[in-house]
């Protein structure tokens, strides 16, 4: 019985590091994205609420059964100034049924003031959402800005990148390709 144990605790953990293995972290990195750690025992993702500017809420959760790129900004945020637009065009070329990009203003941020900058940066294919008491920030270990988060199908952390990122570059686009490949 323990030897049967022992068998399928292993066959387990090979088959949970064979899906891991999918991304290839190190090409990543080398390719640009030298910021990008894969995630390592990530806490679950919570389940705490955040809204649009209709009063409408929402969870992480929502967005189970697609890999999310979540990103934590602000208005104020010079870096996140820079890395909007490159946001912006990957949800363009691959959002859809299998991939979202998921901008979640974080902090103070009016919306008629996160109008004004996603005019300003020409940002046209992100949401609008708010995490005005910085509650799904907090829960999520989200201490300076832009701090982005990719989710897996399952809702799981898979990789963060603490920092601003050309997230339209190939690298990018690789890396979210192999996480949504079948």
């Amino acid at each position: 019985m323990l030897r049967s144990a022992l068998l399928y605790t292993a066959l387990l953990i090979g088959a949970n590091t064979g899906f891991a293995a999918q991304v290839d972290w190190q090409a990543a990195h080398d390719a640009g994205l030298v910021k990008l750690v894969p995630s390592r025992d990530a806490p679950p993702i919570p389940e705490t609420e955040f809204t649009d500017p209709d009063g409408g809420t929402h969870r992480l959760s929502d967005w189970q059964g697609k890999v999310a790129l979540v990103n934590f900004w602000a208005t104020w945020c010079a870096p996140c100034r820079e890395e909007m637009p490159a946001l912006d065009a990957l949800q363009a070329e691959l959002g859809g049924e299998d991939f979202q990009v998921v901008t979640i203003a974080t902090g103070r941020n009016a919306p008629a003031k996160i109008d004004q900058f996603f005019e300003e940066t020409g940002v046209q294919n992100l949401p609008v959402l708010l995490d005005p008491r910085q509650q799904l920030a907090r829960q999520m270990g989200v201490v300076g800005l832009p701090v982005t988060v990719l989710i897996d199908r399952d809702g799981n952390e898979v990789a963060r990148l603490l920092g601003d990122a050309d997230w339209s570059s190939d690298a990018a686009k690789d890396v979210i390709r192999q996480l949504t490949a079948d």
